[in-house]
């Protein structure tokens, strides 16, 4: 059985693409891509001849038995307009009906516009959620804005121009004001990174209406008033304290409860 290979090309700057990319688009049979006019300009660019076929969308349905007739008989590699396939794209598909007849699927590393952001906006890198698009309708927007207004992750998204004032109007109402990051264009000639909150950014963009490939990053839900939780030998050492500077039982447990995180029943009966 022969192989599918998950090729990433350059979300913008053309000089964004592994040698060993270069070497597979040269080698397979059969490119797959996503919109093939975009695809050319970059195997033209490096001079890549490889016979090119589109796969998105809208004929997903008819390509993807040519492009499995094809695996039975020589390598193929998939790409997409920029970045890696797959992400927000009809990708995955192709990768299951190839697992799914034994082809070996082999992914390569490369650009991605949600990674590329979130790394450069200044948020939490630890532990994020990457959710593509927003649903378009305002009633299906606020829904789904508000299922997330407390997951305490960074939000990523991606959004077109024309919509991005009013999912940060929604995000503004529900989540209230937070940090924010949108980042256009990145690697392109007019790369704009935009750091701030939901209500500067909404006033940014009322004056500046944005433009281009747009990434969108929103700090995670941070609960106030809750205490970072102690660990027991904390808790025992002030408890403790406060009890041998003659403070009453009921008063101290009090006190470190509120301070530590722990219930007032495990506090109290606690043996120091």
């Amino acid at each position: 059985m022969h192989n599918l290979y998950i090729v990433p090309t350059p979300i913008g700057n053309l000089e964004d693409i592994t040698l060993r990319a270069l070497r597979i688009l040269r080698e397979v049979a059969l490119i797959a891509a996503e919109d093939t006019r975009t695809s050319r300009i970059l195997l033209d660019h490096y001079d890549i001849k490889t016979p090119l076929i589109s796969y998105h969308e809208h004929n997903k349905l008819t390509r993807l038995k040519d492009i499995i007739d094809t695996l039975h008989l020589a390598d193929v590699a998939l790409i997409s307009d920029a970045g890696t396939p797959g992400i927000s794209d009809p990708g995955y598909e192709l990768v299951q009906a190839a697992i799914s007849i034994g082809v070996n699927v082999i992914p390569l590393p490369g650009a991605n516009a949600a990674t590329t952001a979130l790394v450069a906006s200044g948020l939490p890198t630890d532990s994020y959620l990457y959710l593509g698009f927003p649903p378009r309708k305002t009633t299906q927007l606020r829904q789904y804005i508000e299922d997330l207004s407390t997951e305490p992750r960074t939000l990523v998204f991606y959004e077109s121009p024309n919509r991005l004032t009013k999912t940060l109007a929604v995000m503004l109402e529900i989540f209230e004001d937070r940090p924010a990051v949108v980042a256009r264009e990145l690697t392109k000639l007019y790369e704009e990174i935009l750091r701030g909150t939901l209500t500067h950014l909404i006033q940014h963009f009322l004056e500046t209406p944005p433009r281009g490939e747009i990434t969108l990053l929103v700090a995670g839900y941070v609960e106030e008033g809750v205490p970072e939780l102690w660990d027991e030998a904390r808790v025992r050492a002030v408890l403790a304290g406060r009890l041998a500077q003659g403070e009453k039982r009921s008063a101290a447990v009090k006190a470190v409860a509120q301070e530590s995180g722990w219930d007032r029943r495990t506090l109290y009966d606690m043996e120091l």
